[in-house]
């Protein structure tokens, strides 16, 4: 499994983004998917998860704002950022985990917020 992160940048306090990874090989769609942040010097922290289903779940300090989801005919995960805060930023990580609980990473994209 190889995940490819991609749709980060800097924006402007209040402002949107969206992340997107693509992942390879075939189990995808039966695969929960995450996305972590990470800033510097602090583990990696969950920010949304959803199921193969479709179920999400969202940390605290994001419900409201963002919004996971997931198009398994592309083999994508999304991850729309709205009313974006300078905290946060960091390095978005996607994550899959599969049957046995391997957890699969992409390579992190970078989110900037400016206040």
């Amino acid at each position: 499994v190889q995940l490819q992160a991609s749709g980060g940048g800097l924006v402007q306090a209040g402002g949107s983004l969206r992340l997107s990874c693509a992942a390879s090989g075939s189990i995808f769609n039966i695969s929960p998917m995450a996305w972590y942040r990470q800033t510097p010097g602090k583990q990696r922290d969950l920010v949304a998860r959803i199921t193969s289903g479709g179920d999400t779940n969202y940390s605290h300090w994001v419900k409201g704002r963002f919004t996971i989801s997931r198009d398994n005919a592309k083999n994508t995960v999304y991850l729309q950022m709205n009313s974006l805060k300078p905290e946060d930023a960091g390095t978005y990580y996607c994550n899959l985990r599969d049957g046995d609980w391997t957890n699969y990473w992409g390579q992190g994209t970078q989110v900037t917020v400016s206040s």
